[in-house]
């Protein structure tokens, strides 16, 4: 089973579900989206898989969202798109792919629901937060 990770190595979430996903037993296929952002076709095929809208898509912080008026309501989903291509940064992460299906991992422990093999064993998050606890239990 392939997966895909649309991944940013700065952001903690997007690295706590990538060990997830290699300790569930899969190295996946990392895709760094701000070096290498999805095709505008893709990254809408994916916003719909995961079961978002568009704007549900989108990450307003630390980004150009405020800057861009992208919290216009009138805007179209289309122009939302666009912005996201032209910024990158706006793509909310990370969003993985299996056969299973596309999620927008946030937080992290999501990407369990659409893992192959999701009893990973016990997981701790790099901030302590404890995810499966050593009896391989979901503490959330």
């Amino acid at each position: 089973m392939t997966i895909t990770i649309y991944h940013n190595p700065d952001c903690g979430t997007s690295r706590n579900t990538l060990a997830m996903i290699r300790q569930s037993g899969v190295e996946p296929v990392v895709i760094e989206y701000l070096k290498t952002p999805p095709a505008r076709a893709r990254l809408a095929e994916m916003i719909a898989a995961a079961g978002l809208t568009v704007r549900d898509a989108i990450r307003q912080k630390d980004t150009p969202y405020a800057a861009l008026g992208l919290d216009n309501p009138a805007l179209s989903d289309a122009q939302l798109l666009d912005a996201m291509q032209a910024h990158p940064i706006l793509i909310n992460r990370p969003l993985v792919v299996t056969e299973k299906g596309v999620r927008l991992c946030r937080p992290s422990e999501v990407v369990l629901d659409i893992l192959p093999n999701p009893e990973i064993g016990p997981f701790v998050k790099e901030d302590g937060e404890v995810i499966i606890d050593a009896d391989g239990k979901r503490v959330k």
